[in-house]
């Protein structure tokens, strides 16, 4: 019965995990599916943004912040070529 019970439960939580808030750099690119040096270079480019950047220097990233700045990106490249 207890197996059953631990079971169930751990099944029910499974999808109720939340996602953190900022990503590194290496989570963002695994979540949008780039190579970590894509992303870092457009970030040395100016193209996107982090939402924080640690005394240290690393950038912490919100994924659907990055996401509408490579939305914005592409149509204004589209715009412009």
């Amino acid at each position: 019965m207890f197996r059953r019970y631990t079971r169930a439960l751990t099944c029910s939580y499974v999808g109720l995990v939340p996602e953190p808030a900022l990503l590194t750099t290496p989570q963002l690119a695994r979540a949008l599916g780039l190579s970590i040096s894509s992303v870092r270079r457009y970030a040395a480019a100016g193209q996107i943004k982090p939402e924080l950047t640690t005394p240290g220097g690393h950038y912490r990233w919100s994924v659907e912040s990055v996401r509408q700045q490579l939305r914005e990106l592409q149509q204004r490249t589209r715009n412009d070529g």
